[in-house]
């Protein structure tokens, strides 16, 4: 074991984006007095982190240039990109350690700050745990960036969220649309894609450019304006805080265009959002991120209370029973210029309110107002998860509210998936003004299941009141079930199983017995 009281010490030490000047105290002392300055290079051999540290070299140190293999992920090597730097940072660190051994303390610059994207990091895996170590901060490209742009990135509740550009097109647009702010880090021959990403996103007109933050040639702008083809590996694209943007009076700020130098004509749009069956965590990115941007929020005002409220926005609740009227007064909106996201539990194309609002929409004077519909997870597919598959073979999804229609339209549609031996999801059960359907739907059921059929009831899936438990048919309580409980009746096939102490499970076949021949 190696005897600490003689070896050197490692210092991971950050310098900085790129300005000498950003070098804090603490670095600039430790790289005065090491006797090893190591710094990582490409082939050219040329460090931007040694350049930075340069004023602070005494001049009489060893200097270790730890030059990578490759730089782009084409190689020869038998262990292709990644088994080229593992052998490289192997080897690297076994020179450092010889140094170390030998009672030398030995600095390895980073640009930025060491353990943020750092390559000093590889260094710190494989000999902190060996050595005596410290990490000195800098000041990060992001910070940098934020500086040059003079925006701030986040305030208030705001979330910030650190992208590396490498990340495929897909996930880049999901992680956008998803967050308040963003950064997007090594860009060079990955800004095609972000910039793609963004507009997917929808937030392309909010981005902004940083180009070489505090280095010579340093550039900004919009990011929309920028040639993909002259974009080095040191810039960043920024996604700044929306509360920033905000005027004295809570206001988006509106942008002034460049040529003309009048604000742009504001565009509306109305957005259907489905925020699943519960909270957040089944909400997906694309609706976070037009709940983020929208100017208005429209909804039950149960629903809108689960949206965070941010600034700037104003939210417009009412009660559970006027959709068409929450429709058009959202459509309304969007008419004079509003970003409109009209909330829905669940996905709101299953009996919610994109039915609502497209039904305005296509009415005068309407129809030439944007509108899209968000998916979002089902209520029968959030409480069939929780019972294990009732709905693995076909099913139907019929609603037990006859406010809308009448009870022998419902009546007809059970019949009708019964003697079809479906798996049914049953909706709409009941509520204080609806407390006969349950008790007639289930004696109607029975004509054609066994009365030892599983029907899961599921109340308030993923909520802080969740309930699930499974029943039989004939056992089946009307008393046990409200307007927030969503009921599953098994198929014929369907089985009810007990897996070990109290579990159980409730699952349908996805295969279908043939039918016997002859009499």
């Amino acid at each position: 074991m190696t005897d600490r009281q003689t070896t050197g010490k490692l210092y991971g030490v950050g310098v900085g984006p790129g300005d000498p000047s950003l070098v804090t105290v603490r670095a600039a002392e430790l790289i005065g007095k090491a006797d090893v300055i190591a710094y990582h290079c490409a082939r050219h051999g040329r460090s931007h982190a040694r350049a930075i540290a340069e004023r602070y070299l005494t001049g009489s140190q060893v200097e270790e240039r730890l030059m990578y293999p490759v730089t782009v992920e084409t190689t020869d090597h038998p262990g292709g990109y990644r088994g080229a730097l593992d052998d490289f940072y192997r080897e690297a660190s076994e020179r450092l350690a010889a140094h170390l051994d030998a009672g030398r303390d030995v600095v390895v610059l980073a640009e930025g700050d060491p353990l943020f994207y750092g390559s000093y990091q590889h260094m710190h895996k494989r000999l902190a745990h060996r050595y005596p170590t410290e990490v000195v901060p800098g000041v990060t490209s992001i910070s940098a960036a934020a500086a040059r742009l003079g925006t701030p990135l986040v305030e208030a509740e705001e979330i910030l969220t650190i992208i590396p550009g490498t990340l495929p097109e897909e996930e880049l647009a999901a992680r956008l649309a998803a967050t308040d702010s963003a950064v997007v880090m090594k860009l060079g021959r990955t800004f095609p894609a972000v910039r793609r990403a963004l507009e997917r996103a929808g937030r392309l007109d909010d981005a902004r450019y940083v180009e070489r933050a505090t280095m010579d040639g340093e550039r900004t702008g919009r990011l929309a304006d920028v040639d993909p083809d002259g974009v080095p590996y040191f810039s960043v694209a920024v996604l700044p805080s929306k509360v920033a943007a905000l005027d004295s009076a809570g206001r988006p700020f509106q942008a002034l265009d460049a040529a003309a130098g009048e604000a742009p004509e504001p565009v509306g749009e109305v957005v259907v959002v489905g925020t699943g069956p519960a909270g957040p965590l089944w909400l997906t990115p694309e609706a976070r991120g037009v709940l983020a941007n929208a100017t208005d929020l429209v909804g039950y005002t149960t629903y809108l209370d689960r949206v965070p409220v941010r600034a700037g926005q104003v939210r417009h609740g009412s009660d559970n029973k006027v959709e068409g009227v929450r429709a058009e007064f959202a459509l309304e909106l969007a008419r004079r210029g509003h970003r409109v996201a009209v909330v829905s539990s669940g996905d709101p194309g299953v009996f919610a309110m994109a039915t609502a609002v497209l039904e305005a929409a296509c009415e005068d004077p309407y129809r030439d107002v944007p509108v899209r519909v968000l998916p979002g997870m089902t209520a029968a597919h959030a409480a069939a998860s929780r019972a294990g598959a009732p709905l693995g073979h076909d099913y139907a999804v019929i609603s037990l509210s006859d406010r809308l229609k009448p009870w022998e339209v419902i009546a007809r549609r059970l019949r009708a998936a019964a003697e079809a031996d479906l798996v049914l999801a049953l909706y709409n059960p009941g509520s204080k003004s609806r407390t006969t359907q349950v008790g007639s739907a289930r004696d109607l059921l029975l004509e054609y299941r066994s009365p030892q059929t599983p029907v899961v009831l599921a109340r308030d899936v993923g909520g802080p009141t969740e309930r699930v438990r499974t029943v039989a048919l004939a056992e089946l309580d009307p008393a046990d079930v409200d307007m927030r409980t969503l009921l599953l009746v098994g198929s014929t096939q369907t089985r009810w199983v007990r897996r070990g102490g109290d579990t159980e499970v409730v699952w349908t076949p996805r295969r279908y017995p043939e039918e016997q021949q002859g009499s």
